[in-house]
């Protein structure tokens, strides 16, 4: 297989690189408080529960804009949306890319803020959403409207077919109750996409339902939001109380909620997958230059095994991650919806990936802070940054222990 981007991927990179040198950059250095040693400090409002800064969300609004304008930012979307009808190769490929490019505006690791947008929603009410709910596409996607998603819980994580959340009919409405954890993008949602269980017991794939549920709905209420290792945070701790909804907020088909939650769940991990593998290839780059710069007791650090061989070996890692990413996301393009979450050779490529680059990106990130000393430890430069953010994703997007579960599940036929 050749693993070298396509024709039309790489002419895109060479335009992506250009539109970012002359579009964003300035825009970056303009501001840039929310880049250097200050970035975690100026970006939040630590008086109001730890959340984004305005000032710092509008300034990703003017990059989405500017991006959305010069026709990169809906690239994953059909050509009806806007977009290119970009493929999930074309799509790790970029990911990738902006990444290895180090932390920047063009490419803002928090919240994943990217001048090319990975656009679930808009997907999600695509696929599943009524006539109704399809209106709401272009408001999502221009930011118009804000959808945050509920489905973690207090006592759930993992497994969400164990769901205390749940709704029940009373007439032509659906009364909600229940609480919802690291439920992300609340502080300025409009809706939240809440998961319940409307039928089925405890462990059941079926019975969970998905509704779209406005957040000013009496009852529900945002409590806190929970401080993380990388700030600032959209994560809040959500209580629903008898909160009334109609049917026409059920996404998808009642029941069959868990499917909305998976449609997209390959190529989320997958595109993440690569964005890790770019991140980790941008700290093994910093630190090989680096190496070859900083001299003690007379020579290059880089004269050094013990510096030469834990790089050597890490990029060994990436290189090969990087085929398997590659011939994954061009798989997923090829069998598409055929895809199933169980016994899929794909499944376990795409857990296969994900694991290894979460784990390769935190190891990168550290191995790039001692090559550089005290001076890499701290905020002056961008490991620590790259380490805090992605080292959430060992626990989100499927916890490693779970795609290791999948790959193993694969292995040894037992799921």
């Amino acid at each position: 297989m050749d693993t070298r981007p396509p024709e039309e991927v790489a002419d895109l990179l060479d335009e992506l690189d250009e539109f970012i040198e002359t579009e964003i950059k300035p825009l970056e250095e303009e501001h840039i408080q929310y880049f250097d040693k200050r970035r975690e400090y100026a970006r939040t409002n630590w008086e109001e529960d730890g959340v984004p800064e305005a000032e710092w969300e509008a300034l990703l609004e003017e990059m989405r804009a500017r991006a959305d304008e010069a026709g990169y930012y809906r690239y994953a979307l059909p050509e009806r949306m806007g977009g290119m009808d970009g493929s999930n190769l074309g799509m790790a490929i970029i990911r990738e890319h902006l990444a290895h490019k180090g932390p920047g505006l063009y490419n803002v690791l928090q919240t994943e803020a990217s001048v090319v947008g990975n656009h679930q929603f808009p997907q999600i009410l695509d696929r599943f959403g009524t006539d109704e709910q399809q209106e709401m596409i272009e408001d999502v996607i221009t930011g118009e409207t804000r959808v945050a998603f509920g489905l973690t819980e207090p006592d759930h994580g993992s497994d969400a077919t164990w769901m205390d959340t749940t709704a029940e009919k009373d007439g032509d409405e659906w009364v909600i109750n229940g609480t919802k954890r690291w439920n992300s993008g609340m502080h300025t949602a409009d809706y939240d996409l809440v998961f319940a269980r409307t039928s089925g017991e405890d462990g059941d794939g079926d019975g969970i339902t998905a509704f779209l549920t406005p957040t000013d709905a009496d009852g529900f209420e945002v409590d806190y939001y929970w401080w993380t290792f990388n700030m600032p945070t959209d994560h809040a701790e959500v209580s629903i109380d008898g909160v009334r909804v109609p049917d026409s907020a059920i996404i998808g088909e009642e029941g069959k909620g868990l499917h909305v939650a998976q449609r997209f769940v390959h190529e989320s991990r997958i595109r993440q997958a690569a964005a890790s593998l770019g991140a980790a290839q941008f700290c093994i780059d910093e630190a090989v230059e680096y190496a070859k710069e900083r001299k003690t007791w007379g020579e290059p650090l880089a004269n050094r095994q013990a510096i030469q061989f834990p790089l050597a070996e890490l990029h060994t890692e990436a290189e090969m991650l990087r085929n398997t990413v590659r011939k994954t996301a061009a798989a997923l393009d090829e069998e598409g919806e055929m895809i199933t979450e169980s016994g899929s050779s794909i499944s376990q490529l795409v857990a296969m990936c994900n694991y290894t680059a979460n784990n390769l990106v935190c190891r990168a990130a550290d191995q790039a802070m001692q090559v550089h000393g005290g001076v890499g430890y701290s905020r002056h430069k961008p490991f620590e940054h790259i380490y805090r953010h992605h080292r959430r994703y060992r626990i989100t997007e499927g916890a490693e222990e779970i795609q290791k579960r999948r790959v193993a599940g694969h292995l040894f036929d037992i799921i």
